[in-house]
């Protein structure tokens, strides 16, 4: 079964919902497909969803799935990653009134080019994509935290030395 989440955010996601309904409907994903909606607009035809899911709910989804499918969100990216599952992710975009800016874009562009999500950049490979999800095989994400220390000692000495240069 693929578990396609869109996230908590109050904007809908159509885009990606209806990309998937239409290629369930089309034939053209033929795997199970139960969808969290969120705010969507568009209600599927061809796959199971509920707008929302109590946190119990959307974990036993997520576990029981072999796949995700789902929105360039931190969060759903960790889960992923956490539970070792293969992920599709689709940035939400400000043109098409999906968020207030287009962040989730180099989210996504940065876990790809890590190998740890597939990334359909449109609807269209949305059913190709899902397909490679398949055989994909996420790269383990590795905790850094010498470099976490390391950019947050930067920015503290760059934030005092502009203060003692002000004073």
């Amino acid at each position: 079964m693929i578990f396609l989440t869109v996230g908590t955010y109050p904007l809908q996601f159509d885009r990606l919902v209806e990309g998937v309904d239409t290629a369930v409907g089309d034939g053209r994903i033929k795997e199970e497909v139960f969808a969290q909606i969120g705010a969507c607009n568009y209600r599927p035809k061809h796959i199971d969803y509920a707008e929302m899911l109590v946190k119990s709910e959307f974990d036993d989804y997520f576990i029981k799935a072999g796949s995700i499918v789902g929105h360039a969100g931190m969060g759903t990216i960790s889960m992923a990653l956490e539970e070792g599952k293969p992920i599709l992710v689709m940035a939400r975009m400000s043109r098409h009134k999906e968020h207030v800016n287009d962040h989730q874009v180099s989210t996504a562009e940065m876990f790809e080019k890590l190998g740890h999500v597939l990334v359909a950049h449109a609807v269209s490979e949305l059913p190709q994509k899902i397909d490679e999800l398949k055989n994909f095989v996420p790269t383990q994400r590795e905790a850094t935290p010498q470099r976490v220390a390391d950019r947050i000692a930067e920015f503290l000495n760059k934030t005092f030395r502009r203060k003692d240069s002000l004073s």
